[in-house]
Parts: structure tokens; C-alpha cells; sequence
């Protein structure tokens, strides 16, 4: 199976490793730093069960790959539009797209159904270039859990002690085409299933991103050291709880008490990726994993002013770096 990763970073690299090793003929498209250590030396992932390594083909434009049986979007939203513009040459009549990415997704109400069926969501796609150049029908979506950065170009480190990918099409379905990468994944060491509900597993991983981003992009620091505080702690707990409180409204309740996702949080020394990101001087993913939420929650009657407060914060911080604009 021919599978092209776009975004070869911590995640997407990660990704690439574990399908190689799963058995398919993995390609990557790159650039920089990242692009020329993967074509000079390959991809290396540290991770608890085992050091991996990989040398997928490496490209700069889709067009030097042609066509693909899959291809997976990791990198972040804000780069979305522009890897829908130039993803062309990747697709051939069937060829699913897996975006795997944190926050409400372009394509969260496709074959929703009710009144909402069909919207769509302006902080993941503000001009509806995603959705028009590569359509729902396409789409499967993509969460992933897996607490890691580049420690170096073509290095992957990963901090968490286990990882899993769970994929889901929009409509539900169980489909051969979700399943056929889910069992790559797996025989690559990657722990996939695939969801009848991918939307709930969509705000599962939010109810972490909600709490964890913009508190630690104010602290500076990784997740163990900012929730060694009791007060930073406990206001962590309330984000989540409102966070909880907003899926439910959506239709999508999350079950398990707050403080259980925080103390998970709090015991691994990593900084999350929207923190990296600040760190980096990489345009950061404020909309679509936060303000999108909030948005739903307004249009809901649902309060949140714990998460409003510490999303302006981290909003301003964004902006003040030159990595954000607020609309």
C-alpha cells in the first residue's frame, strides 16, 4: 500500500516509522532541515517499546510521488489550505485523506446529520479550500495520543509511555479503506482502532488540548512542572470540566472525572505542541483547538469562563509573537 505522509514531524514522522514498519511503502513530502535528514539518514523514532528507523522516499512536491492508496495530512490546521491547494498529484480516484490533528476538524459536521449537517467550521477552514479541494468524501479522520518532539532533524522522541491512533470516517461507517490502515499501524507496534464515533474521540483528545495548551504557553513550562502547582492544578481541572460540559452540549458527553485527565497530564515532563510551537516561532493552531470550541459553546448557552480567560491569555502571547491574528 502506497501511503505518502504530509508533515514528517513529531507525529507525522512517528507515523511513517510505524506504517514502514507495518509493511507499506511509505513516502514523505518535507522541507528544510527535516527533508534533508530524512533523505540523507532516514527517520529515527525512540519510544518506550523500542527504538524504530525508516527511510520512506522523500519529496519536496507532490508531484515527484503521483498517485497514492492513502495519504496522511500531519501537520498543523494552519497549513491546511495550502496542502489542499498543491495535494493534487497525490489523489487518484479513491485516495483517502486521514487528517490527523488536534481541535475541531474541517470536516466535523459532514454526514452529521440534524440542522448542522453539512457546516462548516471557519477556524479549521476559513475559505473553504480544504473542503472544496478535497471534499468529506475523502476524509477520514485522525487522533492521535502520542506526547512527542524532534529532538533533532529525522529524530523523533517520544514521551509518553504508550501511543495509540484511532481512526473514524465521518458517517461512522466501518470501512475497508480505515481498517486496511488501522492494521498497518498495528503490525508496525502502533496501537489503531477504528470508531464508529470519531467526533467523540475528537473531543476526548480536545478536553487534554484545552487544559494542558494554553496553561502551559503561559507557564513556559512542561506539563509535570506547571500541575506541580495546586492552584495551576486546579484551575486545569475546571478548564476540563467545562470543556466536558461543552461536548455534552454537542452531543458528544466524555466520560471520567476531570482530575483523572489531569493527573495523567501531570506526570510526563512534556511540553504540548502549541507550546513547542511558541517555543519555535511556528504559527500556532489558537483557532480550531480553541476558539472553535468556545464558539460552539456560545452558540450553545453553555458557560466557560475559565477556558475564555486562559484562551485570550494564550491568545495574546500568540499574537505579541507574531504567530497568531486574532479575527
Amino acid at each position: 500500500m502506497k501511503i505518502c505522509v504530509i508533515g514528517p514531524g513529531a507525529i507525522g514522522g512517528h507515523l511513517a516509522v510505524r506504517l514502514a514498519e507495518g509493511g507499506a511503502e511509505v513516502s514523505v513530502l518535507a522541507r528544510g532541515a527535516q527533508r534533508a535528514a530524512i533523505a540523507e539518514r532516514g527517520l529515527r523514532v525512540q519510544a518506550a517499546d523500542g527504538q524504530f528507523a525508516a527511510r520512506p522516499r522523500v519529496a519536496e512536491a507532490p508531484a515527484e510521488l503521483g498517485p497514492q492508496d492513502a495519504v496522511l495530512v500531519c501537520t498543523k490546521v494552519p497549513a491546511h489550505p495550502a496542502v489542499a491547494m498543491a495535494i493534487g498529484p497525490l489523489l487518484g480516484p479513491t485516495t483517502p485523506v486521514v487528517f490527523v490533528n488536534n481541535g475541531i476538524p474541517w470536516w466535523y459536521f459532514a454526514a452529521h446529520g440534524g440542522p448542522e449537517d453539512g457546516q462548516r467550521v471557519p477556524e479549521a477552514d476559513p475559505e473553504g479550500v480544504v473542503w472544496d479541494r478535497i471534499g468529506p468524501a475523502r476524509a477520514i479522520g485522525g487522533v492521535i495520543y502520542c506526547a512527542s518532539n524532534v529532538v533533532e532533524p529525522g529524530v523523533i522522541e517520544v514521551a509518553s509511555k504508550t501511543s495509540k491512533l484511532v481512526l473514524g470516517e465521518p458517517d461512522g461507517s466501518d470501512s475497508p479503506r480505515a481498517q486496511a490502515l488501522a492494521a498497518l499501524c498495528k503490525a508496525g507496534g502502533l496501537p489503531c482502532t477504528v470508531s464508529a464515533d470519531i467526533r467523540t474521540e475528537v473531543w476526548a483528545k480536545l478536553l487534554n488540548n484545552l487544559s494542558n495548551g494554553p496553561i502551559c504557553c503561559l507557564s513556559r513550562r512542561n506539563m509535570r512542572e506547571t500541575f506541580a502547582d495546586p492552584a495551576i492544578r486546579a484551575a486545569a481541572v475546571e478548564a476540563v470540566r467545562e470543556g466536558m460540559a461543552i461536548a455534552a452540549a454537542m452531543g458528544r458527553p466524555v466520560a471520567g472525572p476531570p482530575e483523572a485527565r489531569i493527573d495523567l497530564s501531570a506526570g510526563i515532563p512534556h511540553k504540548p505542541s502549541i507550546l513547542q510551537d511558541l517555543e519555535a516561532g511556528r504559527p500556532m493552531e489558537v483557532d480550531a483547538l480553541f476558539q472553535a470550541p468556545l464558539r460552539l459553546a456560545r452558540e450553545r448557552g453553555v458557560p466557560a469562563p475559565m477556558l475564555a480567560v486562559l484562551v485570550a491569555l494564550m491568545a495574546q502571547a500568540a499574537e505579541a509573537a507574531g504567530l497568531y491574528r486574532q479575527g
